[in-house]
């Protein structure tokens, strides 16, 4: 994938105010699945589907705990996608349980 495809993929993944949002809840570190549907107020498929294009762009990392997937913002970002992360107010996510 050429500099020019890789920039508009994850251009068009930060292009949304719901993943946005989550990108906002990732500065404050790792948050579960679960909770995205609370701060979202959207569906668990439709969060998923949110949460699938930024982690196809490289923007977030997932790990899986049992049933749970917890993500992170990537370490290492492109200038361009490093600056509107850092221009967003962080968003403190609650958290649903213990459990997760």
């Amino acid at each position: 994938m050429n500099q020019i495809e890789e920039m508009s993929r994850q251009l068009k993944a930060v292009s949304d105010p719901n993943r946005l949002k989550l990108l906002a809840c990732l500065k404050q570190g790792e948050v579960c699945v679960c909770d995205f549907v609370d701060i979202l107020q959207i569906s668990q498929p439709a969060v998923s589907q949110q949460v699938k294009k930024l982690k196809d762009a490289g923007i977030i990392l997932e790990r899986k705990k049992g049933t749970w997937k917890h993500f992170r913002l990537n370490d290492v970002q492109q200038p361009y996608i490093q600056a509107i992360i850092d221009s967003l107010e962080p968003v403190q996510a609650p958290c649903c349980s213990t459990e997760c």
